[in-house]
């Protein structure tokens, strides 16, 4: 693992992390969960989303969130690993998508980038139908439906308005461009910005950031990838949220208080947990 950033300074109102990995960060037992979670205390992110990939991850951001209050989970299967995707592994996502703390099912939905280069990466043709599937679940399950969407915006949405969304969908590490973003938001979708809305190259990003309300609005890491602007390329984990939020509110022309409390709010508001979940944190 590379090395972490210098700690940002705490942010006055505290975040949520929409969206991380704590175990590809590193976080394989209850003691490194406690001790990445600290870290992001101590700088104004109280609580954080974990998100499943494959089925064993899965298994693991379940019992994450048992082990300390600030821990949420998301469930499903990432769509370059759904080639292989059983019946087996579908009655055990729903049943795992019904644990306490599941707050979602995600991250779901298609990713036509790595199919260029990865001979093992999942087909088109699997991805949708898997996709598909997930939708379906977070409508049975009344969970917020989390997506993953890269190099494939119009099937994304495409297979989105064939299938009927469900009341809440999340467009993690949203990726488009401000058409995109206009087209989410008449949907009612609510966008999630990690650092990649922090690179100076990422121009139609970032004037997309600008275009999306308040209330529609989360961020996140999705650690340990995407680390922000100034310190890309370093390990990247919930803690360093904070650099995020500050260049995003200073771009939309926000106090990053106000854009703090109002994602916050979103947060709470979208994956249905409240400030007595997390111990007051909020």
């Amino acid at each position: 693992m590379t090395e972490l950033p210098p700690p940002p300074a705490p942010l006055a109102v505290t975040v949520v992390d929409a969206h991380t990995h704590l175990d590809a960060c590193g976080a394989t037992d209850p003691a490194g969960v406690r001790a990445v979670l600290d870290r992001a205390a101590a700088v104004g992110v109280a609580a954080a989303v974990t998100v499943a990939d494959d089925m064993a991850s899965a298994r693991w951001v379940v019992q994450a969130a048992s082990w300390d209050d600030r821990v949420f989970a998301a469930v499903a299967l990432h769509p370059t690993r759904t080639a292989m995707m059983t019946d087996d592994d579908r009655a055990e996502l729903e049943r795992l998508v019904t644990a306490p703390r599941v707050v979602a099912v995600g991250e779901t939905g298609l990713d036509y980038y790595w199919t260029r280069f990865d001979p093992s990466c999942s087909p088109h043709q699997a991805q949708q139908e898997a996709y598909r599937w997930h939708i379906d679940l977070a409508k049975r399950m009344g969970k917020p439906l989390m997506i993953h969407d890269r190099d494939a915006h119009a099937d994304v949405l495409a297979v989105l308005e064939q299938e009927g969304p469900p009341p809440t969908v999340v467009f993690h590490c949203f990726s488009g461009d401000a058409a995109m973003a206009r087209a989410c938001v008449e949907a009612g979708y609510v966008l999630s910005f990690s650092g990649t809305v922090t690179f100076r190259n990422a121009r139609a990003l970032r004037e997309a950031a600008v275009l999306v309300p308040d209330g529609q609005l989360l961020v996140e890491t999705d650690a340990p990838f995407l680390t922000p602007h100034p310190h890309r390329g370093k390990a990247n984990e919930p803690a360093n949220l904070p650099y995020t939020v500050r260049d995003l509110a200073a771009l939309r022309g926000q106090d990053e208080a106000e854009l703090a409390a109002s994602s916050s709010a979103t947060a709470q508001r979208v994956f249905g947990f409240s400030a007595t979940d997390t111990v007051g944190r909020f």
